[in-house]
């Protein structure tokens, strides 16, 4: 798509009528709103635009439409697969003023939000309630981002994905018609389910500007724990087994030593640098305990000391946060360097092969890059680390990320368990889904958005 500089400021102009200062072209801002936390080139849009409420992103996307100008939708900005890259130009919409919790319904267990609420904004705010909303994908993401992308994070082996805590949704259509997908009704056979059609749709079919979430009561009890193995192959077997045995576990994280290594020298942690596993327990306290010792025993048969666990909450905290910074962690082992990071999806059966093969990967290639998962449902990330303007090193982690996503796909799983498709992985949807259902997801489209204005150049 190839558009004027007449038609981007013919458009500009009625922005600008509708936005005031909330529209803009200052170079700055275009950049903030052309770069994610990925490694792929920054893409600036020509046009930024502030939403404050539905009714305004309807207006806009009008405007783009009658213009045919691309309509990026913009969030947190914390994406890993170049989702909010303005390839083809256009205007971002910053969707960060839709802030407000809309919602809260106690007895029903769900909420209401506008896409720009952010996740720890919106679990301090029901902290009082005794409610909280699970998702944890690590960074401080918005629900609209994580809903767009289909995240997941570290409270997913217990309590699912985005897919699976979203009542209904929102939605302004390419053509700037507003549509909702769903009630708050906790089951639907009304139709074809609209809500999961948007959930991972990445903004390629409209822009979410609403959402209803499930809750769940605050556990009376929670636990966390750290474990470290001789191996990491005797890690991966504690894990699988912790699961067959249906162990409710909350959370359950391996880190290999490399990554170990990382968050000791970046969050200032004393583990022993080997595979280890971060896990935490929710429930009574009763049943928490019995919990962490079924899972003692489990690491014990294969090898594991020093299972250490603590239900103070500071320690806790301590604890995720050094897990949630992990990236941070993996970028600082080399000083100037950026990151690439990459993840995959298998069956747990296959989750040991899977990570061995990487594994032996790594230890060949001359590139850092520190492993670590939700490995409870068979997620896992790698970071390379590494210098993106020496093409020698960016081959060695596209060779590598190659590799992985084949392995992963051969066994089964995914190309991305939970980063989304974006730029980075559209090449292996083929592969991975065939021809047919490729096809179908670009008949949905050509559809719903027939002049491909939205977020033009992912997914398809």
């Amino acid at each position: 798509m190839s558009v004027s500089a007449n038609v981007i400021e013919n458009a500009r102009l009625e922005l600008d009528e509708l936005l005031g200062d909330r529209c803009s072209t200052a170079q700055s801002v275009r950049d903030q709103h052309g770069k994610d936390e990925s490694w792929h080139i920054a893409c600036p849009p020509d046009i930024v635009c502030f939403a404050q409420n539905t009714a305004e992103v309807s207006e806009i996307v009008k405007i783009c439409a009658k213009y045919k100008l691309p309509v990026i939708p913009f969030g947190g900005g914390t994406s890993l697969e170049g989702h909010i890259n303005a390839v083809e130009g256009g205007v971002s919409v910053d969707l960060n003023q839709m802030n407000e919790i809309t919602a809260v319904n106690r007895e029903d267990l769900d909420c209401v939000v506008q896409p720009g609420v952010r996740r720890k904004q919106l679990n301090e705010f029901l902290r009082d309630t005794g409610l909280f909303f699970p998702i944890d994908p690590g960074a401080d993401a918005t629900i609209g981002g994580m809903a767009s992308t289909r995240a997941s994070g570290t409270n997913a082996v217990r309590y699912g994905t985005m897919k699976d805590n979203i009542l209904s949704l929102t939605v302004v259509l390419p053509n700037g018609e507003i549509i909702k997908t769903g009630g708050r009704a906790k089951k639907s056979s009304a139709g074809y389910d609209l809500t999961r059609l948007y959930i991972g749709s990445e903004g390629t079919l409209g822009i979410i500007t609403e959402i209803t979430l499930k809750l769940y009561g605050i556990p009376e009890a929670i636990a966390a724990a750290t474990v470290s193995f001789p191996d990491i192959e005797s890690a991966i077997q504690s894990v699988i087994l912790t699961i067959q045995s249906g162990i409710p576990i909350a959370r359950i994280e391996l880190l290999d030593d490399v990554q170990v290594d990382a968050i000791n020298k970046y969050s200032g942690l004393d583990l022993p640098v080997q595979a280890t596993l971060f896990l935490e327990f929710h429930g009574s306290e009763n049943s928490v305990q019995e919990q962490s010792e079924m899972v003692d025993g489990i690491c014990q048969d294969f090898g594991a000391k020093d299972f250490k666990w603590t239900t103070q909450a500071e320690d806790r905290t301590r604890l995720w946060q050094a897990r949630h910074d992990a990236a941070y962690a993996a970028k600082a082992l080399r000083v100037g360097a950026s990151m690439w990071a990459t993840d995959v999806c298998v069956p747990i059966s296959r989750l040991s092969d899977c990570i061995m093969q990487t594994k032996e990967d790594l230890d060949k290639s001359y590139l850092i890059a520190p492993l670590v998962g939700h490995v409870g449902d068979g997620n896992f990330h790698l970071a390379f680390v590494l210098d993106m303007d020496n093409p020698n090193e960016m081959a060695e982690a596209e060779r590598l990320n190659s590799r992985l996503i084949e392995r992963a796909l051969s066994m089964d799983g995914t190309c991305t368990g939970e980063h989304g498709v974006g730029l980075g992985k559209k090449k292996y949807l083929k592969s991975e889904l065939g021809e047919g259902a490729v096809g179908v997801m670009a008949t949905l489209k050509a559809a719903l958005d027939p002049d491909n204005i939205m977020n033009p150049g992912k997914i398809i």
